[in-house]
């Protein structure tokens, strides 16, 4: 009888509980196949795994060959029908060579899974054997030790699977992303690129779309939006109802604001424009005037830089200074102090050079306006003003306190009408912090100062004044090398004479400016806010009213008001078409559900048809019991 060999092949799997328990059971039915096919056989394992080389061992001395017992005979089986696997209804052909398999190369995901668990406890990793048996010939089972006919050789084969799609069931699928700037939905819609603000080749040293953020609070993206649409010609209703996504859904009135905002600094940028071409034509203007022009960001800004340089205006101390040639001098003490001597630019006879005071004070003059024109340094005198309490104070002027005596002096002879002093009496002796004004304040105020009747001042701390001169000294406009005590204290008086002279009135302007256009802008919003509570009073108190806005085409619109001007119902209805009568039902059943017995019609276009048949309808007695009259 010829034994045939059986191979075994295994693939490893991850399977799950149902799986594994499925195996288990296939795996012992095999080992009992097993069991009766090799009788003689003992295994140990009941799972085949891949076995490891063994090791070699020393030889033994060998004994004498014991006489072999004959065996006995056994009673012949039938082989056993091979066991063919799920899912294949065909027997693999038997010539086939058995041939031994490598290792078994574990695949890149488990490999993956194995570092993983490494890192961190996951769940262990299941293997599914399967084991397949098919009859081979025992011409080509090779030779060899590792080989027998009576053992079966088993070996793991990796199953190769082709990849899948990457696909997860709670994910949705991926769409494709739109490039047009087009609406999507509700979200807002960005635009990555910038836009010409000023346009007509207007340029400034600073970013006006930072700038626009900065004033309004606007995302710098909706500035960016708006001012391109602007620029287009499009209407604030029209951004308003049409491209809300673009504009991130801001109401009308945030938009006008920024539309203000956006309109002062195209302006502020054309003003620039216009005096650095006036000043080109008077031949004054230099690299540094020019710099320091594109720097201003406001019109107060603008007028003090500009300021000296007006035609009919008389030229400034820094200008006259520089015209004697002192301009060098200035420079030298900041650059190089140790190598000045004052003493070479005396000229006697010379009106503005005759002595070492009159030297030392054209160089202060031309460091004070320097020093005042500086962008750096306006930038901090802000922040100190910031940080501390600025008061605006107000009180009666002397002009209006002197014609009220006169007036009490002549008695009944008066000429003119008298100033009205006794209306501004709360802001004769006013004072309060610039961050608390309130906007109805600073109108009042401003209205008294223009009548003469007030005085107002803004009040700044004299600690600024100190901190900022500290400043200056050591930092800002410190020299770069040693300077003797004459230059530092020619220093020190320029930089006071910047602060009491250009700067200090310069922030109190800036003030003035700003609490005046805050309190029109909130004056404004205040008469909003009243006309619309004005409007929304119901014109005829305790009852209800419905309102018609009459029509031909597009047919009759109604509004049903409470007693206390509430919005009740809306409807359309065609009073002129062949349908009248059944509107008429519908205007009955309106009128009756809200107890509503006033009509009021709109002066426009069907306003006499529409009276002409309520009219009728009253005379017929159609919306009894209710007593219904229209105006």
């Amino acid at each position: 009888m010829i034994r045939r060999a059986k191979t075994a092949k295994v693939y490893i799997e991850v399977t799950t509980d149902d799986e594994d328990k499925q195996g288990d059971a296939e795996d012992d039915s095999d080992d009992n196949a097993d069991d009766s096919w090799h009788p003689e056989q003992n295994v140990s394992n009941k799972k085949s795994v891949a076995r490891k080389p063994a090791k070699p061992r020393e030889p033994k001395p060998k004994k004498e060959p014991k006489p072999k017992r004959e065996p006995k005979p056994k009673a012949e089986r039938k082989p056993r029908a091979p066991r063919v696997p799920k899912g294949k209804n065909k027997e693999p052909p038997t010539d086939a060579p058995t041939v031994q398999q490598p290792e078994p190369q574990i695949p890149a995901a488990m490999e993956a899974g194995a570092s993983s668990e490494r890192e961190g406890p996951q769940e262990p990793l299941r293997v599914k054997e399967e084991r397949l048996s098919f009859p081979m010939p025992i011409s080509c089972t090779p030779s060899g030790s590792n080989f027998t006919s009576s053992t079966n050789q088993q070996s793991q084969v990796v199953k190769k699977e082709e990849p899948e799609e990457d696909f997860t069931f709670d994910e949705p699928a991926v769409k494709k992303q739109k490039t047009s700037t087009a609406s999507q939905g509700s979200r807002p819609i960005r635009q990555a690129q910038s836009v010409d603000v000023f346009g007509e080749g207007l340029h400034m040293n600073w970013d006006p779309i930072q700038v626009l953020a900065q004033r309004t609070g606007v995302e710098q993206w909706v500035c960016v939006n708006v001012a391109q649409l602007l620029r287009e010609e499009n209407t604030i209703p029209f951004l308003v109802r049409y491209r809300k996504q673009m504009i991130n859904y801001m109401d009308a009135d945030a938009l006008r604001e920024v539309q203000v905002a956006l309109e002062e600094l195209c302006g502020l940028a054309k003003k620039c424009q216009s005096v650095i071409q006036t000043l080109k034509k008077d031949g004054v203007l230099t690299s540094e005037l020019e710099v320091s022009l594109k720097n201003c960001r406001t019109p107060d800004e603008l007028d003090h830089v500009y300021s000296p340089y007006k035609k009919g205006s008389k030229l400034s101390k820094a200008r006259r200074a520089k015209e004697l040639g002192l301009e060098p001098v200035a420079l030298a003490l900041l650059q190089n102090p140790q190598t000045l001597n004052l003493h070479s630019y005396v000229k006697p006879g010379t009106e503005g050079l005759s002595t070492i005071e009159e030297v030392a004070t054209g160089v202060e003059q031309i460091l004070a306006h320097m020093i005042a024109k500086d962008t750096d340094t306006l930038n901090h005198v802000r922040s100190l003003c910031d940080r501390s309490a600025v008061m605006l104070e107000s009180s009666v002027s002397k002009t209006a306190l002197k014609e009220q005596q006169q007036q009490q002096q002549r008695g009944g002879e008066q000429k003119s009408k008298p100033k009205d002093i006794d209306k501004f009496q709360l802001y004769s002796a006013f004072s309060c912090s610039i961050h608390r004004v309130q906007p109805h304040q600073t109108l009042a105020i401003n209205r008294g100062e223009n009548l003469k009747i007030l005085t107002v001042k803004v009040k700044v701390p004299d600690a600024i004044k100190n901190d900022f001169s500290r400043w200056c000294v050591n930092v800002r406009w410190r020299p770069k090398g040693f300077a003797q005590p004459e230059l530092m204290k020619i220093l020190l008086d320029a930089v006071e004479d910047s602060y009491k002279r250009l700067i200090l009135p310069l922030l109190c302007r800036g003030y003035r400016t700003k609490l005046t256009a805050v309190a029109e802008k909130e004056s404004v919003a205040m008469f909003v806010r009243n006309l619309r509570q004005r409007l929304l009073t119901c014109p005829v108190r305790g009852r209800a009213i419905m309102g018609v806005d009459p029509g031909y085409r597009h047919g009759c619109k109604l509004a049903i008001l409470s007693s206390v001007g509430q919005i009740l119902h809306t409807d359309v209805v065609y009073l002129h078409s062949s349908g009248g009568k059944n509107e008429a039902g519908k205007l009955r059943h309106l009128l009756l559900k809200y107890s509503c017995q006033t009509v009021v019609i709109g002066n426009g276009t069907a306003c006499r048809e529409t009276e002409a048949f309520f009219a009728d309808l009253i005379k017929q007695r159609f919306f009894q019991p209710l007593d219904v009259s229209y105006w």
